[in-house]
């Protein structure tokens, strides 16, 4: 096409794009820049990829006219032909409307849930909304794919598999049916186009009408890369065009002929080669606008970029190269990258006038330097904005749906009740007051059983228990009463979800979720007598309220004839039909009325075309990440799109690979940023980080490394000298030393003193975790209570039937507990094996020969007297102590049993002193300190380890036979070294310290980060 050439221009890479279309602009249209003339800016068109690019462009011209008038061109994006009122398109009258996205994705759902593919003998294989909407997704974007590059996939797809290809590859295309058949029959039945086609279409149509009656004005098209069917044909009839020109930015007009030939779609330059190919333009008939700003770095990326042809150039003379303003910046991590990327974005904001910008594909990653940058009061301005799943109402429906079909677990019932929104006719600030009662009352420890049922259930057994204790008051605010009706409150809120059939049609399941989500978010203070009637209102406020709205009006318009679903399918849905909308600009819940740094940015790397900035990070250069994976798509292979004619899918990463590049050169500092590591997996540089590398480690030049890490080390490091903490050593006053302990706590005044001083003197106790799984100590009490039940019930001989009674207390302790039903499948045959091991430890009850007496869970209460600070009380319970008198004898013998369904003691460690229940139950039972027991002496001590597996039971003596000492010379001077202990506490000048014995740590403490315990002890401060 000669003489097309003049109406095809270039400006370098390194130079600012848009900046330099504006003068070139205002200097051919007759504007001088500066001059304040306004006689050719009025009329004329300037055609540009994207909106964001339109009002970059429109800053651009404010910049260069430097405040002065003038009249600017109409900008127009042409991505946006359906919206554009300045665009003087004339629509073609056979192209029909464009169907509605979600319309679309619904039908295309509905066809794939009714494709045999998806059809078993006994219903949906897979076939719930949630898996099946993303499906659609897909199918829609192949369509649009095909559209966009001009395929019909009705002619293309039938020869899309060849005989060789695999036989699931054939299945597939009679499932494709659905977008050669299915859908363009809906499409004709409806009157209507596909979203892409009617695009193409407009775009096409515009062209033939610049063909037919060239415009009598200016008409550009600056900053395109990817010149699909469409817009394609648009820049060439633009090209042609006696006013018109088509600016490309960094095109290589240098590179060899024969290199140019065979360039791969990897290219930064492959795109620029596929439409001067398709339009029969020579480079050498392109213009170039000025001169390259940095010409060292233009040529060291243009040998580096070479394809791979070409690499044997790189041991050849280049000319000057010189990678001055480029930096490195391997992280070792994706979090210490963020960090390090919102210091250098810190340090660009301290620098009055300089603009500074993160670009990546990564959102991950832009997150983390978003909320990085908020730890400086930074709020950058995000490209991306906020994807509207991520928004409170969005997120607050999403957890409505987790707690029903998580049965109302404790996590996901209170994920709910906390939400900012929640409110259940109440005012939220009381609304949160109950969420937490209910925490700390019902939901703290283990479960309990699921769905509201199990709720009320703990409840009646929380208000039994409460009944008994002599301070219980019914109208206090945080009785059980107050609780109960809280939960009716729950209840009815969550109503029109519990009261849904197993499956209900979408619109019937939105409906319900919406209902509850208004009965959830009501307060009783809402606003005025309008806003009374619809309780729920609030949900939908602001910007992010009504986008939400009409997304919701969408779906339940569109998925009525979708087969009914499940409620468990409704979270997937929500989360897939808000796929890709986002919301831009901060809203007030983000952090108030503070604006976006006007000269911070993060910007995607379709966002961040043709956009410089004096610093740029760009980051997330990694392999999968930027460039992508090269992923063909769930529905062809790539032999099958080359057969249909689709581009390979390459050619993505040739665009991202041209974005790269014209980013590393149109920014005066330039760091590249890549993680070793990405969610704990290594992590591979990104390709052109390692050519680079490679080309210049070649030439003996080190590309620098960036400070920044450095910068992000010393963080978080103390301003002075780093000094380890020491070890906790209160010395509280005598007057607020505990005077009494329950004898297990003796044992952790040995071990871990500090754990005594929390509880007992500062008064702090942990909460019980959410959600707490049921381990030894509920196991335990369950073993405990049929076991007192049997003794209580027959304390001497054992009835015949005594097997079938012992096995029903397990039973009844089991179903008592209200425990997760499939934990307690898990534990009924186990506790049955402790049952029957107990019976053959039993047999000579059954037998009557001996005379003995078993007492079950005995108190114990004895003072110890004469200690420095007073009186000291020792309290307790025995699980088991039986007596018997031996002929001969006046006073009987004893032996102490105790229930471990655990690991119990090591017979050292109660020779030795650090575990000394038993041996100071025996002492105490000398003494005569059981409730209604005589003084006895003890003749054994004995741990039953009751655990139900292989072993189900296992009697343990103390001592053991291996024991260089006796019974008697352990319980002997027991209360004496009691003694001891207790009056080296009521020192004022003895510390409670934190676990002092190294290696005898307490097993189990709740506060080991209270002490600080991890910091100390790698200081070495373990030691008394």
């Amino acid at each position: 096409m000669q003489g097309r050439s003049l109406n095809i221009a270039t400006i370098p890479a390194s130079r600012p794009f848009l900046d330099m279309v504006v003068q070139n602009w205002l200097n051919r249209v007759g504007v001088e820049a500066g001059s304040g003339d306004r006689s050719g800016g009025d009329s004329g068109m300037i055609l540009v990829p994207g909106r964001r690019v339109a009002r970059a462009l429109m800053e651009a011209f404010l910049r260069v006219l430097d405040g002065r008038p003038a009249l600017l061109p109409a900008i127009v994006s042409l991505g946006d032909v359906e919206q554009q009122s300045l665009f003087p398109m004339m629509v073609d009258e056979t192209v029909p409307p464009a169907v509605g996205p979600v319309f679309r994705l619904a039908i295309l759902a509905r066809l794939i849930l009714a494709a045999p593919f998806f059809t078993t003998v006994s219903g949906r294989e897979g076939g719930t909304i949630d898996r099946v909407w993303p499906l659609a997704q897909a199918l829609a974007e192949l369509m649009d794919d095909a559209e966009r590059n001009g395929v019909d996939l009705r002619e293309a797809l039938p020869k899309a598999v060849a005989d060789d290809f695999a036989g699931h590859w054939q299945k597939t295309l009679e499932f494709l049916q659905i977008v050669t058949e299915a859908w363009p029959a809906i499409l004709q039945e409806e009157e209507r186009s596909n979203i892409m086609a009617r695009q193409v279409a407009l775009i096409e149509a515009q062209a033939r009408l610049w063909a037919q009656t060239p415009p009598d004005y200016p008409l550009w098209a600056v900053g395109f890369v990817d010149g699909s069917a469409g817009v394609a044909t648009a820049l060439e009839a633009v090209a042609a065009l006696p006013q018109g020109v088509v600016v490309f930015q960094g095109l290589d007009c240098s590179m060899d002929d024969e290199l140019w030939k065979q360039l791969p779609p990897t290219h930064p330059q492959a795109l620029f080669h596929e439409f001067l190919s398709r339009v029969g333009v020579s480079r050498a008939d392109i213009a170039q606008w000025g001169e390259p700003l940095r010409p060292e770095r233009e040529n060291l990326f243009q040998h580096v970029m070479l394809p791979e042809a070409g690499i044997a150039r790189w041991g050849q003379p280049a000319g000057e190269i010189a990678p001055s303003g480029i930096s490195l910046l391997s992280a070792a991590d994706s979090q210490q990258e963020a960090q390090a990327i919102a210091l250098i974005l810190r340090d660009v904001a301290n620098q009055p006038g300089r603009s500074g910008a993160l670009v990546t594909p990564d959102r991950g990653l832009a997150d983390r330097v978003r909320a990085e940058l908020l730890r400086f009061g930074i709020h950058a301005d995000d490209s991306a904005g906020e994807p509207l799943v991520r928004t409170p109402t969005a997120v607050f429906l999403r957890l409505i749906v987790q707690a029903v079909t998580a049965r109302f677990s404790p996590v996901a019932l209170l994920s709910v009740l906390k939400h900012p929104l929640a409110a259940l006719g109440m005012s939220p600030g009381r609304a949160r007051a109950s969420a937490r009662l209910l925490e700390r009352r019902l939901l703290r420890g283990p479960a309990p059983q699921p769905g509201l049922e199990g709720l009320h259930r703990a409840l009646g057994a929380l208000q039994d228990a409460q009944r008994t204790d002599n301070g219980y008051q019914a109208d206090a605010p945080d009785s059980p009463e107050s609780l109960e009706s809280f939960l009716n409150q729950v209840e009815a809120a969550f109503s029109p979800l519990l009261a849904l059939e197993a499956t209900a049609r979408v619109p019937e399941l939105l409906t319900a979720l919406l209902e509850t989500a208004e009965k959830l978010a009501a307060v009783d203070d809402e606003g005025d007598e309008a806003d009374q009637s619809r309780p729920g209102s609030r949900l939908w406020l602001g910007e992010d309220g009504g986008a939400l709205s009409r997304h919701f009006v969408e779906l339940m318009s569109h998925t009525g004839d979708l087969p009914p679903q499940p409620l468990s399918a409704l979270e997937g849905l929500l989360t897939a039909s808000m796929a890709g909308k986002t919301l831009t600009g901060l809203r007030g819940y983000q952090g108030g009325v503070e604006l976006a740094h006007p000269r911070i940015s993060i910007y995607g790397v379709l966002e961040a075309r043709l956009l410089a900035f004096d610093t740029v990070i760009l980051g997330g250069l990694n392999e999968g990440i930027w460039p992508p994976v090269a992923e063909s798509g769930p529905w062809m292979s790539r032999p099958m799109r080359q057969r249909v004619g689709l581009p390979s899918p390459e050619r993505r990463i040739g665009a991202q690979a041209h974005d790269f590049v014209s980013a590393a050169l149109s920014s005066e500092h330039v760091i590249l940023s890549n993680a070793q590591r990405r969610e704990g997996s290594p992590a591979v540089p990104a390709r052109w980080l390692m050519r680079l590398s490679a080309f210049l480690e070649g030439r003996g030049i080190t590309l620098p490394v960036h400070p920044a890490l450095a910068w992000q080390t010393m963080l978080d490091m103390p301003a002075g000298e780093a000094k380890p903490v020491a070890p906790p050593e209160p010395r509280p006053p005598l007057a607020l030393r505990p005077r009494r302990l329950s004898i297990t706590q003796l044992d952790t005044l040995k071990l871990d003193p500090y754990a005594i001083y929390a509880r007992y003197i500062l008064g702090l106790k942990a909460l019980a975790p959410l959600e707490e799984g049921a381990e030894h100590a509920d196991y335990g009490k369950i073993v405990h209570t049929a076991l007192e039940r049997m003794i209580r019930q027959h304390p001497g001989t054992w009835p015949e039937r005594s097997a079938q009674i012992l096995h029903r207390h397990f039973d009844d302790a089991l179903d008592e507990a209200l425990v997760n039903p499939a934990l307690s499948s898990w534990w009924r045959p186990r506790l049955h094996r402790i049952a029957d091991w107990v019976l053959a430890q039993e047999q000579w009850r059954q037998v009557g020969r001996l005379n003995c007496t078993s007492h079950t869970e005995v108190s114990l209460d004895y003072t110890l007297r004469d200690l420095p600070g007073g009186e000291f009380r020792i309290t307790g319970r025995a699980d088991r102590i039986d007596l018997w008198m031996t002929p001969g004898q006046e006073a009987p013998t004893g032996r102490i049993l105790d229930y471990k369904t655990g690991t119990p003691p090591s017979s050292k460690d109660v020779v030795e002193g650090w575990s000394s229940q038993l041996v100071l139950e025996a002492a105490l039972l000398a003494k005569g300190a059981f409730e209604g027991l005589p003084a006895a002496e003890t003749e054994a001590l004995t741990y039953w380890k009751l655990s139900g597996g292989e072993e189900p039971g296992k009697e343990v003596a103390i001592p053991s036979v291996r024991a260089k000492v006796t019974l008697g010379e352990l319980v002997g001077p027991a209360l004496e070294q009691l003694r001891t202990l207790l009056a080296d506490y009521d020192d004022p000048s003895r510390p409670y310290r934190s676990q002092p014995w190294a290696g005898k740590e307490a097993r189990y403490s709740d506060y080991t980060q209270l002490a600080r315990v991890a910091e100390w002890r790698l200081a070495g401060g373990d030691e008394e």
